[in-house]
Protein backbone atom coordinates (compact mmCIF):
# COMPACT_ATOMS: atom_id res chain seq x y z
CA UNK A 1 0.00 0.00 0.00
CA UNK A 2 1.31 3.31 -0.96
CA UNK A 3 2.19 5.54 2.09
CA UNK A 4 0.75 8.86 2.00
CA UNK A 5 2.97 12.41 3.28
CA UNK A 6 1.71 15.43 3.74
CA UNK A 7 4.36 18.63 2.67
CA UNK A 8 3.42 21.72 4.59
CA UNK A 9 5.32 24.54 3.24
CA UNK A 10 4.56 28.30 2.19
CA UNK A 11 7.03 28.20 -0.25
CA UNK A 12 5.73 27.12 -4.01
CA UNK A 13 8.93 26.18 -5.08
CA UNK A 14 9.66 23.82 -2.27
CA UNK A 15 6.67 21.93 -2.46
CA UNK A 16 7.25 21.48 -5.83
CA UNK A 17 10.42 19.98 -4.93
CA UNK A 18 9.91 18.10 -1.95
CA UNK A 19 6.68 16.26 -3.91
CA UNK A 20 8.78 15.23 -6.92
CA UNK A 21 11.67 13.87 -5.02
CA UNK A 22 8.68 11.47 -2.86
CA UNK A 23 6.58 10.76 -5.66
CA UNK A 24 9.23 9.83 -7.38
CA UNK A 25 10.19 7.81 -4.46
CA UNK A 26 6.71 6.05 -4.48
CA UNK A 27 5.37 8.15 -1.92
CA UNK A 28 1.61 9.48 -2.13
CA UNK A 29 1.70 13.44 -1.97
CA UNK A 30 -0.65 16.10 -0.39
CA UNK A 31 0.35 19.24 -0.24
CA UNK A 32 -0.46 22.64 2.74
CA UNK A 33 0.60 26.44 1.90
CA UNK A 34 1.01 27.04 5.86
CA UNK A 35 -0.40 24.93 9.10
CA UNK A 36 -3.58 26.34 8.89
CA UNK A 37 -4.24 24.80 5.61
CA UNK A 38 -2.62 21.77 6.78
CA UNK A 39 -4.96 21.56 9.77
CA UNK A 40 -7.72 22.17 7.81
CA UNK A 41 -6.47 19.15 5.95
CA UNK A 42 -6.14 17.03 8.68
CA UNK A 43 -9.60 15.16 8.14
CA UNK A 44 -9.13 11.94 9.87
CA UNK A 45 -7.34 10.77 6.46
CA UNK A 46 -4.32 8.26 7.35
CA UNK A 47 -1.07 10.38 7.14
CA UNK A 48 2.17 8.19 7.75
CA UNK A 49 4.49 10.92 7.73
CA UNK A 50 4.15 14.89 7.41
CA UNK A 51 7.23 17.15 6.39
CA UNK A 52 6.93 20.82 7.82
CA UNK A 53 8.61 24.05 7.31
CA UNK A 54 9.21 26.41 10.42
CA UNK A 55 8.53 29.54 9.38
CA UNK A 56 5.17 30.12 8.26
CA UNK A 57 2.34 32.68 7.86
CA UNK A 58 -0.97 32.23 10.29
CA UNK A 59 0.06 28.99 11.89
CA UNK A 60 3.82 28.48 12.18
CA UNK A 61 5.70 25.12 12.21
CA UNK A 62 5.89 24.38 15.83
CA UNK A 63 2.18 25.70 16.55
CA UNK A 64 0.93 23.01 14.02
CA UNK A 65 3.00 20.21 15.42
CA UNK A 66 1.70 20.64 18.89
CA UNK A 67 -1.74 20.99 17.65
CA UNK A 68 -1.09 17.85 15.39
CA UNK A 69 0.36 16.29 17.97
CA UNK A 70 -2.97 16.69 20.30
CA UNK A 71 -4.94 14.79 18.25
CA UNK A 72 -6.04 11.10 19.15
CA UNK A 73 -5.54 10.26 14.96
CA UNK A 74 -1.89 11.79 14.97
CA UNK A 75 -0.92 11.96 18.27
CA UNK A 76 2.24 9.34 16.80
CA UNK A 77 2.56 10.41 12.88
CA UNK A 78 6.02 11.47 12.71
CA UNK A 79 7.20 14.79 11.70
CA UNK A 80 9.99 16.05 9.88
CA UNK A 81 11.02 19.79 10.04
CA UNK A 82 12.67 21.27 7.01
CA UNK A 83 14.03 24.74 7.98
CA UNK A 84 16.43 27.32 7.32
CA UNK A 85 16.45 27.47 10.88
CA UNK A 86 19.85 25.46 12.49
CA UNK A 87 19.89 26.79 15.89
CA UNK A 88 20.29 24.02 18.29
CA UNK A 89 17.12 25.65 20.44
CA UNK A 90 15.03 26.10 17.71
CA UNK A 91 15.71 21.66 17.75
CA UNK A 92 15.37 21.24 20.96
CA UNK A 93 11.89 23.64 20.82
CA UNK A 94 10.88 21.21 17.58
CA UNK A 95 11.64 17.62 19.57
CA UNK A 96 9.66 19.07 22.62
CA UNK A 97 7.22 19.62 19.92
CA UNK A 98 6.72 16.18 18.42
CA UNK A 99 9.02 16.09 15.39
CA UNK A 100 11.18 13.02 15.15
CA UNK A 101 13.78 14.69 12.90
CA UNK A 102 15.28 18.12 11.50
CA UNK A 103 16.30 18.67 8.43
CA UNK A 104 18.08 22.09 7.12
CA UNK A 105 17.24 24.15 4.15
CA UNK A 106 18.96 24.15 1.71
CA UNK A 107 19.38 20.12 1.61
CA UNK A 108 19.19 17.65 -1.26
CA UNK A 109 16.22 16.00 -2.60
CA UNK A 110 17.55 12.38 -1.39
CA UNK A 111 18.48 13.25 2.22
CA UNK A 112 14.69 14.13 2.35
CA UNK A 113 14.14 10.89 1.08
CA UNK A 114 16.54 8.94 3.20
CA UNK A 115 14.76 10.44 6.66
CA UNK A 116 11.38 9.98 5.35
CA UNK A 117 12.58 6.14 4.31
CA UNK A 118 13.75 6.04 7.73
CA UNK A 119 10.85 7.25 9.37
CA UNK A 120 7.96 6.16 7.38
CA UNK A 121 8.19 2.25 8.42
Amino acid sequence: MTKSILVVDDSASFRTIAKMALAKAGYDVLLAIDGQDAIEKLDGRKLDLIVCDLNMPKIDGLSFVRRLKSTHAYKFTPVIMLTTEAGAAKKAEGRDAGARAWITKPFQPSQLVAAVEKLCV
